[in-house]
């Protein structure tokens, strides 16, 4: 757009209502207050004339009103005038309201620029969350509203705000998403809309609803209006994407000394919404000039956006009152605080690590009174008074961050006048600095504490993460936790059941991220990627694809370099060199992984093909796990790996899993198997009978990925039971009774005895110390020889130590579980190494088939799990037998000093040598992918990062599975040497 394109005639872009038959109603409406008698009559004729003609109120009121509704308007606002006489208050009170199945009409009396009481927004947040929070269309309402241009009383500064809201009439039915209709403005607008709008404003609207559904936040335009100092911002943006946002808006141009005399709310049936505010600076005010206040407003919308409801912003009190900029980093900081402060700092770090070396029982219990001393030290309200009561140190620590983070704050003419005051009124300290003045200002050390968080992150954890991202929105916080520069994992979403659940998985949230995020690294340890893992808290009946899709495109927001023209501004980067993450799916996130890679792709990104895994087979070229059981082929081959070292028969071995058919990793190890399955516990209920549960049966669900509730209870043994969570007072057999399924359901695990136990599903730490000495007898000995952890964290790390200490042999699920991890590392290459053409060419489906290089990809992936599985089971078996440590213990140390070495290579100039690099890297590309398009062209299109991190994971892996943790530098030279000869 030029800048003449930005300007606008004197005109509101909207025609004007003209009632014409206002003089008859005004006659009727003067009928009907003289014959109530309330109004002195010789006063009635001037009361009416004053109201129609000198107040200015809109004609859309007088066509959308009754008399009998009018006569009583003017009744309650001739009352308020008489009170405000009587009682000299010096402020008229006009509260009127009346609302149908249809729509509203709000009236009050508004004193330009105000936002506290029970004025502007306050009203505002009532018509927002009655009828512009819509969760859906169909709910939608459009809203016109006009500031009298008359006073409401001559002794009064308040005029009359008027609000008009209808239910929204569409012109068409609401169209589909891949309809041409669904981007055309006039295809999904409402009757009155159309009929009101100017075709000017019409363009205007339909170039901000296509930016609108192209991005993920809001969309925002601003056109001044010539000859006057009015200036008329446009906004747009998908509905339910934000809530109270109309009344928020309000508290913002308040802030920065401006009034709207009209505002527009127009609904879309493709789900657009566009507000349209008309403003104009105070009269009589200090505010600073009109363009320095719009550019702050238009700078700020979008924290508005992300954060309406931010307590920190338009307190009611002046003094704890922030800037938007400043209120958003104290709301993030407290959410940040709520997770990370704490008092039990070096002392109780010191002694954790003893009782870890001495005793997991009192270790466990350690870690309770850390959760409970947290629980009820910081509270959530706690944090948010202490930040609430010191806003001069929250303003101090604002622009110690703000001089590090704000774009452009090397170059002071980048940035809004009133930012730039705002930076430069207050004195810039240091950390130290900073740290003396907390400590002189606060009154005791819980609110030391508190701020100290804000200044820095000092964590308790073993083991400190490569990077955190902190995400914040509206209704949702999230974490993002990798151990590697390059680093891949699943993101979850955490659903909470009430307020109660809310507020333990509130407390949980980080610890849940970095317990994942570790565990993930450990079993990343012989692919490219180091670990990650995204965890996502919404508030309690939030959808999951809203807050999905805010999350990821904030990461990308860090992600992405470079500006993209009118989207974003350049985020400062400190880190200094590109970043690659890469998600996957995990629990809640499983069916939008075709999204986040879409979007990657709409915003730029050149590895858009590789930032999702687990995304559609045949439209995006994903790899499934479930279909092509790859989590299970690595399970499988410890639980193959224990039946060969203990010379057992498979057909005679008896096994409890948990996770049933209806599951990935249950519906496969079903599949795979052929043992003697005792018991099934899943989300539905258990299954077992002692005598072996009916093999087909079993597959047949699994191939029906159906829960064990539809178990055939026919194939049953006499000693053989089901039981589902919604059962009450079940009699099993043994003549025992079940109260409660869920509880039952719950517990089952413990209680069975096998020779194996396979996790495939269930909650983290569903084995932990408290409760292992359930899965044993009286003597202490556990109910199962054999433990393949399939599920991700199901036994706590003191439970499997507990468990190796009573003679179990146990492989934990960061060697067992890593199946999953290899093919989606494997997936995130060949996205990588393909161009885009290439891509589309031999991963996506033709005729809904998989092409041959497809499939061919899918069994070098097979191969290499099985590969690495088998290594890494040797590797952990002999050294049990050469130094008879715990086998999870071996495990980690076997990870640990694998990650180790990877890094160790990555900083030496071992990948330099290309013809090392040649014969490492033909290891790390499948034969598939090498015979498709060769060596050099693969590396010629894989970020330089990746490579690097690929030789460096490949060549530690060969070198610690063939020699072990234990192995010398020489073992490292020859192991060198070997891979060399072997080019």
């Amino acid at each position: 757009m030029t800048p003449d394109d930005h300007k606008l005639e004197n005109n509101i872009g909207y025609s004007t209502t003209v009632y014409p038959d206002k003089q008859s109603q005004a006659v009727q409406v003067q009928e009907i207050l003289e014959e109530n008698g309330f109004i002195p009559p010789d006063l009635v004729p001037s009361e009416v004339a004053w109201f129609y003609e000198k107040l200015g109120i809109d004609d859309t009121y007088f066509a959308m009103e009754t008399p009998e509704t009018i006569a009583s308007n003017i009744l309650s606002l001739y009352g308020a005038k008489i009170t405000e006489y009587t009682q000299n208050t010096g402020s008229l009170n006009v509260d009127l309201q009346k609302r149908s199945e249809d729509g509203a009409v709000f009236i009050h009396s508004s004193q330009a620029g105000m936002s506290h009481g029970k004025q502007g927004p306050q009203w505002e947040r009532t018509i927002d969350e009655e009828y512009l929070n819509p969760s859906n269309v169909e709910k939608a309402y459009r809203l016109e509203t006009y500031r009298s241009t008359g006073m409401a009383a001559a002794n009064s500064p308040e005029h009359l705000r008027c609000y008009f809201l209808r239910r929204c009439n569409f012109v068409e039915p609401i169209p589909r998403r891949d309809s041409p209709e669904y981007h055309q403005i006039r295809a999904v607008s409402d009757k009155t809309f159309l009929s009101k709008v100017s075709e000017h404003t019409l363009q205007i609207y339909q170039g901000v609803m296509n930016e609108a559904l192209r991005r993920q936040g809001p969309v925002m335009e601003m056109y001044e209006v010539v000859g006057t100092q009015e200036r008329r911002i446009v906004i747009g943006y998908r509905m339910g994407t934000t809530s109270n946002f109309f009344s928020a808006l309000s508290h913002l141009y308040h802030y920065y000394g401006l009034y709207s005399s009209r505002k527009y709310v127009e609904q879309f049936s493709n789900d657009v919404t566009i507000i349209s505010i008309y403003l104009n600076p105070l009269p009589n005010s200090n505010a600073p000039p009109i363009e320095n206040s719009i550019l702050q407003v238009l700078k700020e919308v979008s924290l508005i956006y992300v954060l309406p409801d931010n307590p920190f912003f338009m307190t009611g009190d002046v003094r704890t009152t922030h800037a938007v900029q400043e209120a958003t980093y104290a709301y993030v900081g407290w959410l940040f605080a709520q997770h990370f402060c704490n008092r039990l700092g070096s002392a109780y770090e010191a002694l954790r690590k003893i009782l870890d070396e001495s005793d997991s029982h009192q270790a466990a219990v350690l870690n309770d009174i850390k959760l409970r001393l947290r629980e009820e030290t910081f509270t959530r309200q706690s944090i948010f008074e202490v930040i609430q009561n010191y806003p001069q140190l929250v303003r101090l620590l604002y622009v110690h961050f703000a001089h590090i983070h704000y774009p452009g704050r090397q170059e002071q003419d980048l940035m809004p006048t009133l930012s730039r005051q705002r930076l430069t009124r207050e004195t810039l300290l240091d950390d130290e600095q900073l740290r003396d003045v907390i400590i002189k200002s606060v009154s005791n050390s819980h609110e030391r504490h508190v701020f100290f968080a804000l200044l820095s992150f000092n964590s308790e954890y073993p083991l400190k993460p490569y990077g955190i991202i902190f995400v914040v929105g509206a209704e949702f916080r999230g974490f993002h936790v990798r151990f590697a520069d390059v680093a891949r994992g699943g993101i979850r979403i955490i659903q909470s059941r009430n307020r109660e659940n809310y507020s333990i998985n509130q407390r949980t949230l980080f610890d849940e991220n970095y317990g994942l995020a570790r565990t993930q690294n450990l079993k990343n340890k012989d692919i490219p990627e180091g670990g990650s893992k995204g965890v996502i808290l919404p508030d309690i009946g939030v959808n999951a694809r809203l807050v999905f899709e805010k999350y990821v495109d904030a990461i990308l927001d860090l992600l992405i370099k470079g500006v993209t023209p009118g989207v974003k501004e350049q985020i400062v980067d400190l880190y200094g060199k590109e970043e690659i993450l890469f998600f996957g799916p995990d629990e809640g996130t499983a069916g939008f992984m075709d999204w986040g890679a879409e979007h990657a792709r709409a915003r730029g990104a050149s590895w858009w093909k590789s930032f999702t895994t687990g995304k559609s087979a045949a439209t995006l070229g994903g790899i499934p796990h479930d279909k092509f059981g790859m989590t299970s082929l690595s399970i499988r081959q410890y639980v193959l790996g224990i039946y060969e070292k203990h010379k057992l028969k498979e057909e005679e071995v008896t096994k409890v899993q948990t996770g049933g058919p209806d599951g990935d990793l249950g519906s496969n190890e079903i599949l795979l198997s052929s043992d003697k399955t005792v018991s099934i516990i899943d989300g539905s209920g258990v299954a077992h009978d002692p005598k072996g549960l009916n093999r087909e049966e079993l597959r047949r669900l699994a191939h029906a990925r159906q829960t064990i509730a539809h178990f055939d209870t026919s194939k049953l043994s006499p000693e053989g039971y089901l039981v589902l969570v919604d059962d009450r007072n079940v009699r099993l057999p043994s003549g025992e009774v079940v109260p409660d399924g869920v509880a039952f359901r719950n517990r089952a695990h413990l209680h069975y005895s096998a020779d194996l136990f396979v996790p495939c599903g269930g909650r983290p730490d569903s084995v932990q110390i408290g409760n292992v000495k359930d899965m044993c007898d009286e003597e202490g000995k556990c109910h199962y020889k054999y433990i393949v952890e399939g599920a991700n964290l199901f036994l706590s790390r003191q439970a499997r130590l507990e468990l190796e200490k009573r003679g179990v042999v146990l492989y934990p699920d960061a060697s067992a579980n890593k199946g999953g991890v290899t093919s989606s590392s494997l997936e995130v290459l060949v996205g990588l190494a393909l161009s885009d053409q290439e891509y589309i060419q031999n991963m996506l489906f033709h005729d809904d088939k998989p092409t041959p290089f497809y499939m061919d990809y899918v069994r070098d992936i097979q191969k290499i799990i099985v590969r690495n599985a088998r290594s890494e089971f040797g590797a952990i078996w002999r050294e049990h037998e050469e130094t008879g440590k715990y086998r999870s213990v071996i495990s980690t140390e076997l990870s640990s000093t694998l990650i180790r070495l990877s890094e160790e290579i990555i900083t030496t100039n071992l990948y330099d040598q290309e013809k090392l690099r040649e014969a490492v890297l033909l290891r790390v590309f499948p034969e598939s992918l090498v015979a498709k398009i060769g060596v050099k062209e693969a590396i010629r299109h894989v970020p330089d990062a990746y490579l690097r991190s690929a030789f460096a994971a490949m060549v530690a892996a060969s070198f610690i599975y063939a020699k072990g943790p234990r192995a010398s530098h020489v073992d490292f030279y020859n192991h060198i040497e070997h891979l060399l000869q072997s080019a």
